[in-house]
């Protein structure tokens, strides 16, 4: 992956346009990511995930949100549905990691099926009475050490069926009343107290591949600039959380950051991120990416390809059995 460019980028639909494909060839992109709008049944998915790869030449990873619940790119017909996580983990907290590992074992199972080997999740932010409805039942509940458990049983559950996870939002957007995919959210909790809630359920999963940031403002520690564009906060990420593996924004293209995207982008790399996260498809803005972040070199480079190197084939295992244990932990048959 020598001269892979530092961005993630979408796509428009279903099928892989030529403009697209030619795109692609010349930027190499470092990965991709779908959406609802990509996919509409399995063989569409290995074929869009098949092309995507060819398009570049190598096996690049491809990133979906796969949370299961509200935020789920993959459905019915063809795949599993399942409660929101704070939902899950409220009908059994007592085997709630057990459950989440589950879980996170049989989506991966389904990503891996149609050629998806990274998921943006799990989400690692600690739910607040006032978390924004877009994010509160999302999160996996309000204690940091339970979020933790539970988090890093998640994230082993992808790993063990070869696929990526992303932690989320890093450093914290539990305590955010705003929706930043509209407008810029701001925290006002001293750090004292982000240290021993948000920032420490992290930093117990600090040691996993990949991360993306959250559009949010810290006031206590950056007053002017959300963590994706902000030098302190990203500081606090790499030597506060210890947080070493590759560090993708969210979105750029999320309208809680302001300025053309080539200019977030820059903002970004220039703050520590390593890779620019594009996912609206839209070609134009992509190009704009492509001549502000140019191609991974140094740490950013180093980052990557050791969070590539957390690639596995799936282990051997009982489909069947793992959905007749979360069924019975599910149902208190346990």
């Amino acid at each position: 992956m020598t001269g892979t460019g530092a961005y993630i980028f979408g796509i428009e639909g279903a099928r892989l346009t030529r403009a697209e494909r030619d795109f692609f060839r010349a930027a190499d992109p470092f990965g991709f990511i779908l959406f609802a709008r990509n996919i509409e049944d399995p063989e569409q998915l290995v074929w869009l995930t098949t092309e995507l790869r060819a398009a570049v030449g190598w096996e690049a990873p491809i990133f979906i949100d796969q949370e299961g619940g509200r935020v789920a790119r993959l459905g019915l017909p063809h795949w599993r549905v399942w409660l929101p996580p704070l939902e899950q983990v409220a009908q059994n907290r007592r085997h709630a990691a057990r459950a989440m590992y589950l879980r996170y074992r049989l989506i991966a199972n389904e990503l891996r099926a149609v050629g998806i080997d990274g998921n943006c999740a799990p989400v690692v932010d600690i739910a607040q009475p006032d978390t924004h409805e877009i994010l509160r039942n999302r999160c996996f509940g309000d204690d940091v050490v339970q979020v933790a458990d539970i988090a890093a049983s998640a994230a082993e559950g992808l790993l063990m069926g070869g696929v990526l996870p992303v932690i989320k939002h890093i450093p914290g957007q539990g305590r955010a009343t705003a929706d930043s995919h509209l407008d810029l959210p701001r925290v006002t909790a001293k750090e004292k107290v982000l240290r021993v809630s948000d920032f420490l359920a992290f930093e117990a999963v600090s040691g996993l591949p990949l991360a993306m940031t959250a559009h949010v403002v810290y006031e206590a520690i950056d007053p002017e600039r959300p963590a994706t564009l902000s030098p302190a906060v990203i500081e606090v990420i790499r030597n506060r959380i210890r947080f070493g593996g590759l560090l993708m924004t969210d979105d750029i293209s999320m309208q809680a950051l302001a300025g053309p995207v080539n200019a977030r982008a820059r903002a970004a790399l220039a703050a520590g991120c390593d890779v620019i996260l594009h996912s609206n498809g839209d070609l134009a803005e992509m190009r704009a990416v492509v001549e502000a972040a140019g191609a991974m070199s140094g740490e950013a480079a180093r980052r990557a390809e050791a969070a590539l190197g957390w690639r596995r084939p799936p282990d051997g295992i009982d489909i069947a059995a793992l959905e007749d244990e979360f069924h019975s932990l599910m149902t208190g048959q346990e």
